[in-house]
């Protein structure tokens, strides 16, 4: 029968509906400036965003408490937020890592076709790594859901023939790290505070991000090669999408979604990314779908019902 989490479930389909459409805005982003500034400056604003949320919900907070708990809820308070900023910092590493990957693979010209394949290898490595490392067991409709799911991507995403280069193992450390940061999610999302959690997440890719910009663009560039970079409205349209939507939305509805719904479920869910990409561009930008696409499409939806049809032996 449907997980009674089926609301979470759908909070991560719209973040791959969310991830998928943006996929525009991140492809061209890359036009307009180098992978560590795009990554640096996105999450910077997507940390300033979210930091601007957490404010207003701790002003709302404290207007609710009773007087005569305050004290003892400001303890609490206090051990809660040390425990929503170490996992902010050890979702944020993740993160920044498997991001950094991905743009890497592109840059050095992976298609984005085989990108998305590759990088969605992460839904048979959470399972494989939640049964082997995390000893927890994986109901066998979840099982071919992922194989049927793998099988769509491979028609939706690959267009030519397969041969392994160094882009390529750049975005299958992609997809591993991403297995991490989805399975790190699963770990604290159920007892954090998710907004301060991503906040802290996003900072930690912000800061790290501006950092490598420093080292690898404004230095060798210079300063003002790298401020005309960003002096075009295309730039900020691109990044700024990137921070709202992809960052502030998506990893926060993620972060949310995945305090109810186990890991293996929600890397089927996120797969489908490459199906709204897929059809986003089909929608938006009148790219052609053709046979195979459009069959990959259908196993990639299927597997994602085929997981839920059957209440799965892990625990939510």
């Amino acid at each position: 029968m449907i997980s009674k989490n089926y609301k979470y479930a759908l909070l991560l389909l719209l973040t791959a509906v969310i991830w998928g459409t943006a996929f525009v805005a991140q492809s061209k982003g890359s036009e307009y400036v180098g992978m560590w500034t795009f990554i640096g400056v996105r999450f910077a604003i997507a940390a300033v965003i979210m930091f601007g949320t957490v404010l207003v919900n701790d002003k709302i907070f404290k207007n609710r408490q009773n007087s005569d708990k305050a004290g003892e809820a400001e303890d609490s308070k206090k051990t809660s937020t040390r425990r929503d900023i170490k996992a902010g910092v050890i979702c944020g590493l993740l993160l920044f890592i498997a991001s950094s990957f991905q743009q890497a693979g592109i840059n050095m010209g992976a298609s984005a076709g085989k990108a998305g394949f590759l990088t969605a290898i992460y839904i048979i490595l959470v399972p494989i790594i939640s049964f082997f490392a995390l000893k927890k067991k994986i109901g066998i409709n979840v099982w071919l859901g992922v194989l049927i799911a793998l099988l769509g991507l491979y028609m939706l995403c690959m267009k030519g023939s397969f041969s392994f280069t160094l882009p390529d193992i750049y975005l299958l450390l992609c997809a591993l790290f991403f297995s991490f940061q989805i399975l790190a999610v699963d770990h604290y999302a159920a007892g954090v505070d998710v907004f301060v959690m991503s906040t802290v997440e996003y900072l930690v890719c912000g800061v790290l991000g501006i950092i490598m910009t420093i080292i690898f663009e404004i230095v060798p560039q210079g300063m003002g090669s790298w401020t005309g970079s960003l002096s075009g409205a295309g730039a900020w349209i691109t990044i700024l999408y990137a921070a709202v939507f992809s960052s502030c939305l998506g990893y926060t509805f993620q972060n949310i979604g995945q305090s109810k719904v186990q890991p293996t479920l929600a890397s089927l869910l996120f797969s489908l990314e490459s199906v709204f990409a897929a059809l986003a561009g089909w929608v938006l930008i009148h790219q052609k779908m053709t046979v195979r696409e459009i069959i990959g499409c259908i196993l990639v939806f299927a597997a994602v019902i085929v997981a839920q049809l059957r209440k799965s032996e892990e625990t939510s």
